[in-house]
């Protein structure tokens, strides 16, 4: 029997679907990525972006209205969107439901029109939109779609063939971009998308699939220190979501925050067309929450008393949610104590947030001069809502975003584009090196504008690399590389590749010193000793008798070494 129409319960367990079959493949899809790297994590971001949407449709019951099922898919992928691939993928999710959310329900036309605002979204999201990428494979599909029009009004066979479109653009991805065909594999971010149209397809067709979406237990304990206790003004940290009726003009939304302010104290109201964030810190919850409601409905309302211990709510599985409690409820007291300990503080002018990981890392940024360092990196993307907390922390006018990874600068921008009480300024940093590099040359008396354009400028005369080892044999930039070898990276290519790390090592840097070069700094993982690390400075400084070499402790895992030269 022909399947014509889909109503939003329908739509709703083929996204839960789609989301479930990315989670189960996310592995596979890792191990697509180019470089043959122990970090390669277009999967794992993929499927946090994906399940951050699943929660809130999962949320919504069996019977959600389409509106509300766009507004779920949207807002919850936008702010759990990690990499660029998770962040294209919510800008896919966001345009789609743009053109679905005014229907109740979807034929072959109206699908067709939101896979082709799907892709002018995530199109426009980019700032260098490159093909044989996700972005190709979205567009194969949009397009087989509008041909699609006319020829079948069932819906089974539209998508079928919509999705062996996808498949055979996927397909030819290696030939769009040669270094896929040089690794023998296929763009992961477009099988990370055909593996959530085909799980949706699989839920239309009526297949057999568990729809559950775990997720954390609600409530918690917050616990903070005597003195701050006493210090607390406003009792109770009130946070809620806003799912608005229309989008707030510029007077109701400063209406609404200087409405706030005559209640309490810090204050953050982010907005967008569709929903609005709110965090307040008041002594009357029910008072911001009645105003909130004049403007729309409310979700994951969370109120927590500052002056007082909560108890656990009783749950099913004690264990398994208790553990998951600790983590959050650390989170909440280190969030409240910095809360505490930014209220003490003057605000600032400017301030600066740094994505890093390892120990050393962390102490270097902090020591040039980081507010708030966001744990993360190669091994793992911090979403769009990591940076709207990190945003939230600071207590500066003008906030500097140093995202030290080419993977994590769309979600800076695109939680960037949700702040609009302070000014925000991403800094394109790709690699660590560079991001150290924007801090050093940060001048105090210079404005944010003034900043911004040097410390980007200034990234050009910065080389990177770094070392650490292949997961898979493969042959790339016309290097032959074995499982196990090391390989020292530099900025998008392979330098150097061997069985041995200090020979790797030093090959990679003689490749980026040339004669302009004045520094090299090395940075030595925690699987690096401290010796092995002071012999390679000396041995550089004995082989780059112009240059001056530098040794820090990184702390980093995966890269073995990270490595400057200026």
């Amino acid at each position: 029997m022909a399947i014509t129409t889909i109503d939003a319960p329908v739509l709703a367990k083929m996204f839960l679907a789609g989301a479930k079959n990315l989670e189960t493949k996310k592995e596979w899809i890792n191990e697509l990525n180019v470089f043959p790297v122990p970090d390669g994590d277009t999967g794992t971001n993929m499927t946090m972006t994906i399940m951050s949407a699943a929660t809130e449709v999962s949320n919504l019951g069996a019977n959600p209205s389409m509106a509300d099922l766009a507004k779920a898919i949207s807002s919850g992928s936008l702010r759990g969107a990690r990499g660029n691939s998770g962040v294209i993928l919510s800008q896919l999710f966001r345009g789609f439901t743009r053109e679905i959310r005014e229907h109740d329900e979807l034929d072959t036309v109206v699908l067709s029109d939101a896979f082709q605002r799907a892709v002018e979204t995530a199109y426009k999201a980019v700032m260098k939109p490159k093909e044989g990428t996700i972005l190709t494979v979205a567009k194969g599909a949009a397009d087989r779609a509008m041909e699609m029009i006319g020829e079948t009004e069932d819906l089974t066979v539209f998508l079928d063939e919509v999705i062996k479109y996808a498949v055979e653009v996927l397909d030819r991805t290696p030939e769009m971009l040669p270094v896929l065909k040089e690794a023998g594999v296929v763009d992961s971010g477009g099988q990370g998308l055909v593996t959530v149209l085909q799980g949706a397809y699989d839920a239309l067709m009526g297949k057999e699939i568990d729809y559950t979406i775990e997720t954390s237990a609600a409530g918690g304990v917050v616990k903070i220190s005597e003195q701050a206790q006493q210090d607390i003004k406003f009792g109770y940290c009130t946070e809620f979501i806003i799912v608005l009726n229309q989008p707030l003009e510029q007077k109701q939304e400063l209406d609404f925050k200087a409405f706030l302010d005559s209640i309490g104290d810090s204050i953050v109201v982010v907005a967008d067309d569709e929903i609005t964030k709110v965090h307040v810190h008041t002594n009357d919850p029910g008072l911001a929450i009645q105003r909130a409601l004049t403007y729309g409905s409310l979700s994951k309302i969370k109120i927590d008393n500052m002056r007082e211990e909560h108890q656990e709510k009783l749950i099913k599985d004690a264990q398994k949610v208790a553990a998951q409690q600790k983590e959050e409820d650390n989170e909440r007291r280190v969030r409240q104590d910095r809360m505490a300990e930014k209220e003490q503080k003057p605000k600032k002018d400017m301030g600066f947030v740094s994505v890093s990981i390892g120990e050393g890392i962390n102490e270097i940024f902090k020591g040039l001069g980081a507010d708030y360092i966001i744990a993360g990196g190669q091994t793992m993307n911090p979403s769009t809502e990591d940076v709207l907390n990190a945003i939230e922390e600071v207590n500066a006018d003008n906030i500097f975003i140093l995202p030290n990874n080419k993977n994590i600068i769309l979600a800076a921008n695109q939680a960037a584009s949700l702040i609009e009480e302070k000014n925000i300024f991403v800094i394109p940093t790709k690699t660590v090196p560079q991001g150290i590099t924007a801090l050093i040359n940060f001048m105090p008396d210079s404005s944010a504008q003034e900043n911004a354009k040097r410390m980007t400028e200034e990234l050009s005369n910065v080389k990177s690399g770094q070392v650490t080892y292949a997961v898979r044999d493969t042959l790339l930039d016309g290097k032959s590389i074995k499982q196990g070898d090391y390989m020292g990276l530099g900025d998008g290519t392979i330098l150097s590749v061997g069985s041995d790390m200090e020979t790797v090592t030093k090959e990679m840097i003689a490749e980026m010193v040339d004669e302009d070069s004045a520094i090299i700094s090395v940075y030595y993982g925690e699987e690096v000793e401290e010796a092995a690390a002071e012999k390679l400075g000396a041995d550089l400084e004995e082989q780059f008798e112009d240059c001056e070499v530098e040794v820090h402790f990184g702390g980093q895992p995966i890269y073995y070494y990270v490595i400057s030269v200026e």
